[in-house]
């Protein structure tokens, strides 16, 4: 999307990750230390991702809230077949 990011004092932040998408968090599953975040990105695609839980709370990430999913990964692999 290539907008700059904001932190919560109206600072904006630039990164270097390209993939880089608007969406609204749709649930937070908090395990031992790390929680799944569900956001819905629009499409009808939902993104999860693995993010430790005081990460969660120091960007107050909860249901419905507006978050920027930053895809930045040096592999990508795809199988198919059994």
């Amino acid at each position: 999307m290539g907008d700059p990011m904001t932190d919560p004092e109206g600072t904006q932040m630039r990164i270097s990750a390209r993939n880089q998408i608007k969406g609204t968090v749709l649930d937070v599953k908090k395990g031992a230390t790390t929680s799944h975040v569900r956001v819905d990105i629009g499409g009808g695609i939902i993104v999860t991702s693995s993010i430790t839980n005081e990460s969660v709370d120091d960007l107050a990430i909860t249901a419905g809230g507006k978050v920027m999913v930053v895809i930045k990964a040096s592999d990508v692999m795809i199988a198919v077949g059994v």
